[in-house]
């Protein structure tokens, strides 16, 4: 299903990403060395709740999963890249860790995910990995706008990720939000321009480039929801959820600071 917002439903999404945003924020800014993976989980149902949001993934339980995922946020952590099941883990300094995010508020969802390196370390591997999907987010968001083909968004994406020398995983993308949390159209981090669904005013896309250092195989977790590199290299994840407007692409889970 792909479903294409009024006006009313697109000033609701906005409320929502900027909670996305906040909280992600919050979070990011709470995620210190000795901070446990379940803590802030925890921090984050308080704040969802709180906003009188709802969780998108706390009775998430698609095909992939070994559902429901039964928590707030994905933590995902050095070679974990998606879906990370937050557990009893401390961070140490110099963790790569992606917190990836999804909220309905007033019936309308946002979805977004940051990565950041933990404590004072800056390993050059991770900083690399979190440049590559940053630059390629804002180069899909660029690429996005009424007219545009889903194609031409995945081709900008996947022309940053493998200039900057990584693999592109397509088993996982962006895909279409609105009332539910994932929905057409799919988005890959790779494609050919000039293809596929014609983005009109009132889309909702969550554009999410990911990469791992040295691979684009995938494991799947002994808890069945964590994916991690095949190799055990580091990896990153960023995503933003973004509107169609009449005239580009408005970025509804921008942080204050962006």
């Amino acid at each position: 299903m792909i479903e294409i917002l009024n006006a009313d439903d697109v000033r609701r999404a906005r409320d929502t990403g900027a909670l996305v945003a906040e909280i992600l924020q919050t979070l990011k800014g709470r995620s210190v060395v000795g901070t446990n993976l379940l803590e802030i989980d925890e921090w984050a149902r308080q704040m969802i709740i709180e906003a009188g949001a709802q969780s998108c993934y706390v009775d998430y339980e698609p095909s992939f999963g070994r559902g429901p995922f039964g928590h707030y946020i994905c933590t995902s952590v050095n070679d974990a890249v998606l879906h990370g099941l937050p557990h009893d883990y401390p961070l140490a300094d110099g963790d790569l860790l992606s917190l990836d995010l999804a909220v309905s508020l007033g019936g309308v969802v946002a979805d977004s995910a940051v990565s950041f390196v933990v404590g004072d370390s800056r390993p050059p591997e991770s900083v690399a990995l979190i440049d590559a999907t940053e630059r390629a987010l804002r180069a899909g968001i660029a690429a996005a706008g009424p007219g545009a083909r889903v194609g031409d968004v995945s081709h900008a994406i996947g022309t940053v990720l493998g200039a900057a020398g990584y693999q592109v995983n397509t088993e996982f993308g962006g895909h279409g939000v609105g009332s539910t949390m994932h929905q057409d159209p799919h988005v890959s981090n790779s494609g050919r321009p000039g293809r596929g669904y014609r983005l009109r005013p009132g889309l909702l896309l969550a554009l999410e480039p990911w990469v791992m250092a040295d691979t684009a195989t995938l494991v799947t977790d002994a808890d069945g929801w964590t994916l991690r590199s095949a190799t055990g290299c580091r990896t990153a994840h960023s995503e933003h959820t973004i509107a169609i407007t009449s005239d580009g692409a408005e970025v509804l889970t921008r942080p204050a600071t962006y």
